[in-house]
């Protein structure tokens, strides 16, 4: 067991991309602190039924509780998404014209400023000539995420630790970033 500083790390990033399985590792080794699943998870088992493929709404929906999420009191803490990554995915929805991003701001960078630390997990970028649709549609979320993110493009003001490599790779990066 690893013991480490008091911190509110959220894992970020494109679905598929492994945020989840480092949660799940950083949470085997970082025993001390308790993991707030996604909150599409959090909504499906509230009842919330999403769309196939997911509405605007549905992401509308998924920044709310995110936001709530990150009014959980006390430190040690891993949250499975920030806000920010709502943001990345009605930014790059087909109706991204109706998302009202100003609307948001404000409470997404508040939200955000709550967490020491936003680990950032790239989706890989080795993509071949033809390119599927759902790996466009991953593509198009993770580059709003790095301008969000790691181009502070939108002013989130929040340490980025972007991870790459294997699994392993990815835990020691974020274990030496926090201890």
């Amino acid at each position: 067991m690893t013991v480490l500083g008091s911190m509110r790390i959220a894992i970020s990033g494109s679905h598929r991309t492994g945020k989840s399985t480092l949660l799940e590792e950083l949470s085997e080794r970082l025993r001390l602190y308790s993991t707030v699943e996604e909150p599409y998870f959090l909504l499906e088992e509230e009842g919330y039924s999403f769309a196939t493929p997911p509405t605007l709404e549905d992401y509308e929906a998924q920044l709310e509780r995110s936001l709530e999420c990150m009014k959980l009191p006390g430190r040690d803490i891993l949250f499975d998404r920030c806000p920010v990554d709502f943001l990345g995915y009605a930014m790059s929805h087909e109706n991204a014209s109706m998302f009202d991003i100003e609307e948001w701001l404000p409470r997404v960078r508040s939200a955000v400023r709550t967490l020491q630390l936003v680990v950032f997990v790239p989706l890989n970028q080795g993509v071949g000539k033809r390119i599927h649709e759902e790996r466009r549609w991953r593509l198009a979320v993770d580059e709003r995420l790095q301008e969000i993110l790691v181009e502070n493009a939108l002013g989130i003001g929040v340490e980025v630790l972007e991870v790459r490599g294997s699994l392993e790779e990815r835990i020691r990066q974020v274990l030496d970033r926090v201890q």
